[in-house]
């Protein structure tokens, strides 16, 4: 079963930075996706951002220009780097993996990681 760990949440002052991490373990076959969702008190689970393991990039309308998605694939690690962060940004970050063997696909989620942007 394939394990995602994140790291690097916690509180900021708007304006300010933060970087989470996201590393998979127990891969059998190629993570396809990874990516970052999150989700707001009282909202849905929304994307943020997704990258394929070619690198190729996809972002929520409302963090682009702001936040950078990239990933290790030797690593199997995901990072979030986030500028410029709004209070609106507030919510549990979790990180996501697509993973695919020649049979098989399967989608996991990490436990979620808590970012607060608040003065």
């Amino acid at each position: 079963q394939v394990q995602l760990v994140e790291s690097g949440g916690g509180l900021v002052q708007p304006g300010g930075s933060l970087r989470l991490s996201c590393a998979a373990s127990r891969v059998i076959g190629s993570i396809t996706v990874m990516g970052w969702y999150r989700q707001a008190p009282g909202k849905q689970r929304e994307l943020v951002a997704t990258i394929t393991i070619a690198g190729s990039t996809n972002y929520a309308d409302s963090v682009k220009g702001r936040f950078t998605i990239s990933r290790d694939n030797a690593k199997n690690t995901v990072y979030l780097q986030m500028d410029s962060l709004k209070p609106e940004d507030t919510a549990v970050y979790y990180c996501y993996a697509d993973v695919r063997t020649r049979l098989t696909r399967g989608d996991y989620w990490g436990q979620g990681t808590q970012v607060t942007v608040s003065s």
